[in-house]
C-alpha cells in the first residue's frame, strides 16, 4: 500500500484472481503483518510533521528519519497494484484495466477531492497561508518544482502524484510484459528504472552540493524541489514492491521454499539500519532530514526500499511467526491511514484554532496531535472514504453478476 493503499487481505487473498466478486471491505479478514507497517509509516510521516513546540528531544532521532514513512508506503503500494496486475497475467489472462481504474478512482479520488475542497473552499483551516493553484493538485502535478516556502498548504499532497503517475505507468507496462515470452524483461526493465534514478540524483546532486558547500543557499528546500518531490527521482519503493508482487505471482514455488520469514526479516531490518548510515554517509555537513549526502541520494533510497520490501516480503507470514500476537491499533491506524495522511495537517491546525496556539506544546501536545489526528482521520474515513468504497464494491458486484 501507499499513502493510498488499500487494506492488505490474508494471504490466500493475494493468490485469488482479480476477476472474483469483490467482497465488502469490511468482510475480508486483514493481514496483521502489512498492517502493522502501514500503522507504522503513517505514525511516522505523522512525527514528520509535528508542529515544533511538540517536538521532543527524546524522538528528535527518530524524527530525523521519520520522512521515510512515506517509502515504506511506496513499497506498500507498489506490491498491492502489482499484485493486482500481475495475478491474472501469471494465471494467463489479461488483467481488466476498467476494473482497476474503477478500484484506484474510488479508492483515491474522494477523501482527496473532499480534503482538496476544503483548502480551497476553508482557508481557515490550511495550515499555511500559501498554496499552489488548485489545477496542480487536479491534475496530480504539484509535487514538479515544488517549494515548501513558496507554497506550503497541502504539500504532502507532492506522495500522491507520485502513485498517481506510478497508476498511470504500471498498467500499461504489465499489458507490454505479458506478450512477452522472456520473463527476464521484468528484472531488466526494473534494473534499468532504478540505476537510471541513480545516476539523475547523482547528477542533480552534484551541483546542489557544490554550491551548499560553498554557502550559495538553503540546500534543504532546493534539495527537495530537486530530486526529493519529482516521480522520476521517486520510483526506487514503487520498483521494489512490484518486483515482491512479480516473485509472488509468477514463482509462488520459490516464494513458499526460499522467502523464509525469519531471514527475510534480518536482512530487511539490516538493509533498514544500513541504509540510516548511508543517508548522511561521509559527511554531516547536509544533514537535514531529507535533504541527504550524494551517497545518501544515489545508494540510501534503493537500500532502504530493498529493505521494507524484505520486511513486507516477512510481514505476509505474521500469522505464520506469531499466530496469536497482534499489536493493540494498528489495523484500526491501518485502514484510515490514507485519510489520516491526508487530514493530520489539517486537524492540528484546526486543534490549534479551537483551543490555542500553546495548546500543540511539550509531550501533551504530542499526545493531542496523535489523538486529535487519529481522531479526525477516523472521522474522514467514515464519511468520505467508507461510503464510496462500499459503492465500489456495489458496481463491481454488478458489474461481475
Amino acid at each position: 500500500m501507499s499513502v493510498s493503499g488499500e487494506g492488505f487481505t490474508r494471504q490466500n487473498e493475494w493468490s485469488r484472481s482479480t476477476a472474483v466478486p469483490a467482497e465488502s471491505a469490511r468482510s475480508r479478514p486483514r493481514s496483521a503483518g502489512p498492517d502493522l507497517l502501514r500503522a507504522i509509516a503513517i505514525l511516522l510521516v505523522m512525527l514528520w510533521h509535528v508542529p515544533r513546540p511538540s517536538r521532543l528531544d527524546a524522538l528528535e532521532g527518530l524524527r530525523m528519519f521519520s520522512w521515510t514513512g512515506v517509502d515504506l508506503f511506496f513499497v506498500l503500494s507498489g506490491f498491492l497494484i502489482g499484485t493486482q496486475l500481475l495475478t491474472p497475467i501469471a494465471q494467463a489472462r489479461r488483467p481488466s484495466l476498467r476494473e482497476f481504474y474503477l478500484k484506484r478512482s474510488f479508492r483515491i479520488l474522494p477523501a482527496f477531492l473532499f480534503v482538496l475542497a476544503l483548502y480551497e473552499f476553508a482557508p481557515v483551516l490550511s495550515d499555511d497561508t500559501t498554496m499552489q493553484p488548485t489545477w496542480r493538485f487536479l491534475t496530480f502535478t504539484m509535487n514538479f518544482g515544488l517549494d515548501y516556502r513558496a507554497t506550503g498548504a497541502f504539500t504532502h499532497a507532492w506522495s500522491l502524484c507520485v502513485e498517481e503517475h506510478f497508476y498511470l505507468m504500471l498498467p500499461a507496462l504489465a499489458l507490454l510484459l505479458s506478450g512477452l515470452r522472456w520473463r527476464g524483461w521484468t528484472l531488466l526493465i526494473a534494473g534499468v528504472l532504478l540505476c537510471g534514478g541513480m545516476i539523475l540524483r547523482a547528477f542533480l546532486w552534484i551541483p546542489l552540493g557544490e554550491a551548499a558547500a560553498n554557502g550559495n543557499f538553503a540546500f534543504t528546500p532546493e534539495y527537495l524541489t530537486a530530486i526529493y518531490y519529482p516521480t522520476y527521482c521517486r520510483l526506487d519503493g514503487l520498483i521494489f514492491g512490484v518486483l515482491l508482487a512479480a516473485y509472488r505471482c509468477f514463482h509462488p514455488e520459490h516464494w513458499r521454499r526460499y522467502a523464509n520469514p525469519r531471514l527475510t526479516l534480518c536482512l530487511g531490518l539490516a538493509c533498514i539500519f544500513a541504509s540510516g548510515f548511508l543517508f548522511h554517509f561521509p559527511s554531516t555537513r547536509f544533514v537535514g532530514g531529507p535533504a541527504l549526502s550524494l551517497v545518501g541520494a544515489v545508494f540510501g533510497y534503493p537500500l532502504f526500499s530493498l529493505g521494507c520490501a524484505l520486511l513486507l516480503s516477512a510481514s505476509l507470514s505474521w500469522e505464520q511467526l506469531f499466530p496469536t500476537w497482534r499489536v493493540p491499533g494498528a489495523a484500526m491506524i491501518a485502514m484510515i491511514s490514507y485519510s489520516l495522511y491526508l487530514s493530520h495537517k489539517m486537524t492540528s491546525h484546526a486543534v490549534q484554532l479551537l483551543l490555542s496556539p500553546e495548546s500543540l506544546t511539550g509531550s501533551q501536545g504530542l499526545v493531542i496531535y496523535y489523538a486529535s489526528s487519529i481522531a479526525g482521520g477516523a472521522v474522514l474515513w467514515w464519511l468520505i472514504e467508507r461510503p464510496f468504497q462500499r459503492l465500489r464494491d456495489r458496481l463491481l458486484l454488478k458489474r461481475q453478476a
